[in-house]
């Protein structure tokens, strides 16, 4: 199931790796400058950023950090991202990693980032556990993704729909599971905000079976 799910995915984002560079939802999000605004980045920090798709975070936080390392699963999405960013992002190594099983030593990163990517993970208690190794005690890690309501027929309901639009999508999960799993590994939330969002499902549908046409 996981090396099916991971493979599905990278799968998705090779072919896909410019669209989510250009992607409008990505590249364009208004909690792009909510991401300064919380983590309050230092000139001194190495941060983290975790599946980093088309490289928006890191676009975003390069200049106000020392270093960035940007992680993703799928070569070509990074290759891609690098060929976008460079040479303006000048402080940011690019590496291949699962964000279940992270390629640093412990406590290494003064914050970890991880943004619209989280549905697509088979074990997401692994990638916090991770998370909390990898990040030095008292720093920041914030997440961003979509997610599922407590109710569990909407629960079913959001993500077969959600898996319709994007093949690769493995599952929207809801707040108190990830309050959940955050208190089993230490890490304590300080800011929540939930912000509707409105994707246009017809497009993103249309293109999938395009894609299965082919």
């Amino acid at each position: 199931m996981d090396k099916d799910q991971k493979a599905k995915v990278q799968e998705q984002f090779s072919r896909s790796a410019e669209e989510y560079v250009t992607s409008k939802t990505h590249a364009k999000g208004n909690d792009l400058p909510v991401i300064v605004q919380w983590l309050q980045p230092s000139q001194q920090w190495s941060v983290l950023d975790i599946a980093t798709g088309g490289g928006h975070v890191v676009k975003t936080l390069s200049p106000y950090v020392k270093q960035i390392f940007a992680t993703d699963l799928t070569p070509q999405m990074l290759t891609t991202a690098q060929n976008h960013l460079d040479p303006t992002c000048k402080n940011v190594s690019y590496i291949v990693a699962d964000a279940e099983s992270l390629p640093f030593l412990n406590e290494t990163f003064d914050a970890v980032t991880c943004r619209i990517a989280a549905h697509h993970f088979p074990n997401p208690q692994e990638f916090v556990s991770e998370v909390s190794r990898v990040l030095k005690p008292g720093n920041r890690f914030l997440l961003i993704d979509n997610i599922s309501p407590a109710n569990i027929k909407l629960d079913v309901f959001i993500n077969t729909l959600e898996k319709l639009r994007d093949e690769s999508h493995l599952r929207c999960y809801s707040i108190e599971e990830w309050t959940t799993w955050f208190e089993e590994h230490g890490l304590t939330i300080i800011k929540l905000r939930n912000v509707e969002k409105n994707l246009n499902f017809q497009h993103g549908f249309a293109e999938q079976l395009n894609r299965k046409n082919k």
